[in-house]
């Protein structure tokens, strides 16, 4: 695959965006915070029942990569990792668009930039009510 992805790997690590392991990937579904769980191509069983009832209850969907354990441990500092969650919508299109893959996740691209969409929208809101708050909404003019 390309490098690409997995330096946007390394970069969701120093930001904070990614959490790695199973107990950590868990609890990101659990609190709704998993915006992508990532599974490594060479992940035992185990992991992978895990991370598909993982998803079930959450609404981040799965992604396998191609790339092996050692391959994505040594991106985020790790001797290995299998699982990771990306909990920043724009972070995780970047990352599957930087897969190369289109054909393949054309409906996973299409969910998350949906969703990167309503983030954007709902910044854009707040920012708007945080004005009003501070100069308070200016009278329209009735024209006659």
């Amino acid at each position: 695959m390309t490098p690409k992805a997995l330096n946007l790997l390394s970069l969701a690590r120093k930001g904070g965006r990614i959490q790695l392991g199973e107990e950590a990937v868990g609890a990101a579904c659990r609190a709704g915070h998993a915006r992508l769980v990532i599974l490594a191509s060479d992940a035992g069983g185990n992991v992978t029942r895990r991370a598909n009832s993982f998803v079930h209850n959450s609404s981040a969907p799965l992604l396998c990569l191609s790339f092996t354990r050692d391959e994505i441990g040594s991106a985020v500092g790790r001797s290995s990792c299998a699982i990771g969650a990306i909990t920043d919508v724009a972070l995780a299109l970047a990352f599957v668009e930087a897969l190369d893959q289109p054909e393949q996740n054309s409906q996973l691209l299409q969910e998350l930039q949906a969703r990167v969409q309503r983030v954007q929208q709902r910044k854009q809101e707040e920012k708007a009510h945080q004005k009003n708050k501070r100069y308070g909404k200016k009278k329209q003019e009735v024209s006659k």
